[in-house]
């Protein structure tokens, strides 16, 4: 269903044009993923949600994956208007 917008989000990934919030850096590290387990969510897994940010207006993205070892992963991401991917957060659901 989102095919185009998830080509796109690995497409960032893939040439690292993306910037992590510091909320997403934080969870990640409280629920000890690194950054490869938020890249292999993203590469290989799949938009399960589109959500509309309230304050901005803007589409922000669910996606459901799997870290490095297997374990479930959740990354919530969006496309920026300065066309960059802004991971918002990340968790182990």
């Amino acid at each position: 269903m989102f095919d185009r917008i998830l080509r796109e989000i690995r497409d960032k990934i893939r040439k690292r044009e993306y910037v992590m919030t510091l909320h997403a850096e934080e969870e990640m590290n409280d629920d000890c993923l690194t950054i490869y387990d938020v890249e292999n969510c993203i590469l290989a897994g799949n938009i399960v949600e589109r959500q509309k940010d309230r304050k901005t207006t803007e589409w922000k993205y669910r996606i459901n994956g799997e870290s490095v070892a297997g374990g479930e992963v959740e990354v919530i991401a969006k496309l920026s208007p300065t066309s960059k991917l802004v991971i918002i957060t990340v968790y182990v659901p």
